[in-house]
């Protein structure tokens, strides 16, 4: 069961990988101009709109989201609508945190809240497609050993090292370099999506050691 799991995660996840790649090189074709330093909120953007869309495409079709108790148009609705809150929430939690991390408030009001929309894209949406809107099995989940399921840690994985990865960062910017890459928020979203990535990877490979380990010991 482990091994269908994780062959199915490292399959998602190099979709995943493998869509953030062309969101970076496509919109090249239909904007003038663009880099990603050059046009970074658009480039924020494209990630966040590619990975929400394959995320969902891609949990759904592997059925990995909690099915419904009700079956009826008016739950599904109202399940479709909670998501969208907590995504709309999720939003404004991390658009809060980073100011109060010392971001401007005014001034950049526009760039820290697509960096927060980036954040909500490459954390809360997998937390909606795997757990859906319970906010008990999100506790749960990321309470002290509250995985019970290899869905579950890969969200602990991917999640933190998406977090650590914008929280790096943010180290360059207050330097006195003058690079590009300096310009806010560009460290920080770059630093996320390399976390988010470098989660992808590390996620299959530690969970199928940590089944070898478990593995070792029941012998």
């Amino acid at each position: 069961m482990w091994d269908h799991e994780i062959k199915a995660m490292a399959s998602t996840h190099a979709i995943i990988a493998a869509s953030v790649f062309m969101a970076t090189v496509l919109p090249a074709a239909f904007v003038e101009s663009f880099s990603v330093y050059g046009t970074h909120l658009v480039w924020i953007y494209a990630v966040s709109f590619v990975v929400t869309v394959v995320s969902v495409a891609v949990f759904w079709l592997l059925g990995v989201t909690p099915p419904t108790k009700k079956h009826t148009l008016g739950y599904k609705l109202s399940r479709l609508f909670r998501c969208c809150l907590y995504f709309f929430l999720s939003c404004l939690f991390f658009h809060t945190v980073v100011v109060l991390y010392g971001a401007p408030l005014i001034e950049s009001a526009l760039e820290t809240f697509s960096l927060a929309v980036l954040l909500t894209s490459l954390t809360t949406l997998r937390c909606l497609c795997v757990l859906g809107p319970n906010v008990q099995a999100w506790i749960r989940v990321f309470s002290w050993h509250g995985a019970m399921s290899v869905w579950d840690t890969c969200l602990q994985i991917t999640v933190s090292c998406t977090l650590i990865g914008a929280w790096f960062g943010a180290f360059p910017i207050p330097l006195d370099w003058d690079r590009p890459w300096q310009v806010w928020p560009i460290s920080c979203s770059l630093g996320a999506v390399i976390g988010f990535l470098t989660g992808l990877v590390v996620a299959p490979t530690w969970i199928h050691y940590h089944r070898k380990q478990l593995t070792y010991k029941c012998k």
